[in-house]
């Protein structure tokens, strides 16, 4: 049973939600990143076809299609496929148009496609179009992945096109170009929720994110949310789908060690330290608004209802004094850090548990693949100081860590915290990758390599800290049927 859909010799890149309003099904594709070791007589490169009923189980089919990110619409019958392609002697981005009357079999409409103008736009970058129809101005809009032209390399936009019957296309301004990352905003997607409008992008240039920005118009301006993501650094590319009941946003949490940028360290300390790859596992958050309009993110059914059987988290201390009561374990740390240790992490689980803190910790949260001596393993850190959680690895603990990481901070996730407040943890794993869901609005995704099959543990250092109603759960027998 997948959590994160992974396919078999291959790495999820892009996704393109799509949901068939006849099939009642989710009916997207994805940018397949097939693994050096794929056996030959697999690989089948291009655009691929999932079908899912729950956005959890897919199946899929190659498209011959072989191309970059776009979109996908239905008009008067006939499905419109929007995608782009790369050109490298000289090199150029291409948007395209394909057309299908089934979603599996496409034709390319040649003489349609078409590249950035050289006087707005950069020549360099045109790419992951985005097609939908404005009802406010009564034509289609198309955005783009796209470099404006300015006066610094900070250049990044998304890129607005529009038409009247989706072959011929007119240059328009930037929908929006704040003039701050160095890199073409990459899959831009846009919304409507209640009485938003909603622009999602994507950047891998001074940050690593899927960003979103909300208007009361569709023209802007576009307002920067306090968080304005939806994941962490492990979350890329996303795209956002609806049912017409909810809306969902699709990523990638990337996979390691394939060294695909020659990044990688000399020294071999495991795939924890080795660059992410181009694609991984699709991860699939349901999208919540909340009443100022920001958005917030937490599983979907079918993640959140995968795991049936749950079983008590009993843990004994290990440094400082824990104290247990009934569904409860807590510890005052006040000057120190205590650690306690739970059983063992299933390959496949869900731990839950609600933390509560007082005093002033300067930090507390979960250890995972930990052992006796509470060193190597990963740490979900909330530490109230700077308002986020932050996940750190094991090599963190020792010098070679601080030679690797210099900088204070491995990955992070904002996250108001207060005294006394309860934060109901739901913590989703699947052999190497993790989500972690708070309070069902906040989600952070990481991977974990070195270490399996090794225990959870708690901790907090210069403060309290109350644990209640911890469990691991596992999934249901009949899941393996």
């Amino acid at each position: 049973m997948d959590l994160f859909y992974s396919p078999e010799y291959a790495k999820t890149g892009d996704v393109i939600p799509y949901y068939n309003e006849e099939t009642k099904r989710f009916e997207g594709y994805y940018l397949k990143n097939w693994n050096p070791d794929a056996p030959k007589d697999m690989v089948v490169y291009g655009w691929h076809h999932i079908v899912s009923e729950d956005n959890r189980n897919f199946i899929e089919t190659p498209t011959n299609i072989h191309g970059g990110t776009g979109s996908i619409l239905k008009v008067n019958g006939l499905y419109h496929m929007f995608y782009c392609t790369f050109d490298q002697e000289p090199q150029a981005q291409w948007a395209r148009h394909a057309t299908s009357t089934d979603l599996v079999h496409w034709t390319d409409i040649p003489e349609e496609k078409f590249t950035a103008d050289g006087e707005i736009y950069r020549m360099s970058d045109w790419r992951d179009p985005f097609v939908f129809w404005n009802e406010e101005e009564q034509k289609w809009w198309m955005l783009l992945a796209a470099r404006e032209n300015g006066a610094t390399e900070r250049n990044g936009c998304v890129a607005l096109c529009v038409s009247d019957d989706l072959a011929h296309w007119e240059y328009r301004r930037p929908l929006y170009a704040p003039r701050t990352h160095q890199g073409a905003y990459e899959c831009p997607d846009f919304f409507k929720m209640g009485d938003w409008y909603y622009l999602v992008y994507s950047s891998y240039t001074d940050g690593f994110s899927t960003y979103y920005r909300m208007s009361r118009s569709p023209k802007g301006p576009w307002l920067k949310p306090r968080v304005d993501t939806f994941d962490g650094r492990a979350f890329y590319a996303a795209k956002t789908g609806t049912d017409g009941k909810d809306r969902f946003i699709y990523g990638w949490n990337p996979t390691r060690g394939e060294n695909g940028w020659g990044f990688d360290p000399g020294n071999d300390f495991g795939k924890d330290y080795q660059t992410w790859n181009w694609g991984g596992s699709i991860v699939v958050h349901k999208i919540l608004q909340h009443e100022d309009g920001t958005l917030g993110v937490c599983p979907v059914d079918s993640v959140a209802n995968a795991f049936v059987r749950s079983e008590g988290i009993h843990a004994e201390g290990l440094t400082g004094t824990w104290t247990k009561d009934h569904n409860s374990l807590s510890c005052c740390s006040e000057y120190g850090y205590s650690a306690a240790l739970a059983q063992k992490i299933p390959e496949q689980c869900c731990i839950r548990a609600t933390l509560k803190y007082t005093g002033e910790p300067s930090r507390f949260g979960l250890a995972l693949q930990v052992d006796e001596k509470f060193d190597f393993g990963y740490y979900l850190m909330f530490e109230p100081e700077f308002n986020r959680i932050q996940f750190r690895s094991g090599l963190r603990m020792y010098e070679q860590g601080g030679q690797m990481f210099p900088y204070a901070v491995e990955m992070e996730r904002p996250l108001t915290l207060e005294t006394d407040k309860e934060y109901e943890l739901a913590l989703y794993i699947q052999d190497t990758i993790a989500v972690l869901y708070v309070n069902n609005d906040v989600a952070f995704g990481f991977r974990m390599y070195n270490y399996q099959g090794r225990s959870l543990g708690f901790f907090v250092s210069e403060g309290n800290l109350e644990v209640k109603d911890a469990v691991i759960m596992t999934e249901r027998r009949e899941a393996f049927i």
